[in-house]
């Protein structure tokens, strides 16, 4: 019987690269963030603004997310958007709105990059540097940062595969940079009723093929205020080491992503509900 050359044999997946393999390192990876230990027993929770703002903006969110249960503040200086005519971000000056931030609450602060030539400026401002989904295969970008000895967060593609994904990485590793954080964010199928599709799917299966730790970003996920607390829940008892989400003092003010931020106090409530699910998989919320 006559066979197409093209056809794809989906019972084999590609082979997973060696440094990111969880073959390689059994025992699982520990990231450290000034202190904070991610993919351990402990539950990490990062949150703030989608941009910065404003010195109020950030502040105000700061001060909140960290009276929440938050050990990370997320904002971005450099933001990469979908229109040229949208809010940019601050640049350097953001930069330093979230240095006063940390100085105030105490809070660790992950930050993205978005070119090899921001990637010293920004290191010098944050404790932790994020890949955003639109660069996981800028693989400049990756080498450069893998270069680095910041712990680093990177976020699948918005129509990454797994193994896209898992080659990605092993960029970061290759160079030298063990400390990486992998971040599911959604990725874009033919279902309109969310912004993306969040893939619960991928935490098991990368716990599974890697040994670094996995968080995952349900405001991006979904795109809807409203559906971020469950699929928060539903994230940590998935096995997700940690969530990365949006918080923003006034939401409806928000210059970008305000309809999927939330508001102070939902993010107290939820942080409530977090600990007991959490509770209920035999891990914990880790508290500063």
């Amino acid at each position: 019987m006559e066979t197409d050359s093209c056809s794809i044999d989906t019972t084999t997946r590609t082979t997973d690269p060696d440094l990111v393999s969880r073959s390689s390192r059994p025992e699982g990876t520990i990231v450290d963030v000034n202190g904070i230990k991610i993919g351990g027993k402990e539950i990490v929770i990062m949150a703030g603004p989608c941009a910065v703002e404003s010195e109020e903006q950030l502040s105000e969110t700061a001060t909140y997310v960290r009276a929440g249960g938050a050990v990370m503040l997320r904002g971005g200086a450099f933001k990469p958007r979908t229109s040229p005519y949208s809010f940019q971000g601050l640049g350097k000056e953001g930069l330093e709105m979230l240095k006063r931030a940390r100085e105030k609450t105490g809070l660790s602060v992950v930050s993205e990059v978005m070119d090899t030539r921001q990637v010293e400026t920004v290191s010098r401002y944050a404790d932790m540097l994020q890949i955003g989904s639109r660069n996981m295969q800028n693989f400049p970008l990756l080498k450069e940062v893998g270069r680095t000895s910041k712990p680093i967060l990177l976020k699948r593609g918005m129509m990454a595969t797994i193994d896209e994904y898992l080659h990605a990485a092993e960029y970061l590793l290759s160079q030298g940079n063990t400390q990486v954080v992998l971040c599911e964010r959604g990725i874009r199928t033919f279902e309109s009723a969310t912004r993306y599709t969040l893939d619960l799917n991928a935490i098991p299966v990368l716990k599974q093929r890697t040994h670094l730790p996995v968080i995952v970003d349900p405001s991006h996920g979904t795109g809807i205020r409203s559906l971020v607390p469950t699929m928060a829940k539903a994230s940590i008892a998935a096995g997700a080491d940690g969530l990365l989400m949006e918080v923003h003092y006034r939401p409806d003010d928000a210059l970008c992503d305000g309809s999927q931020s939330l508001y102070p106090e939902e993010f107290g409530f939820m942080m409530k509900d977090l600990r007991k699910v959490a509770e209920a998989v035999g891990r914990s919320i880790h508290v500063l």
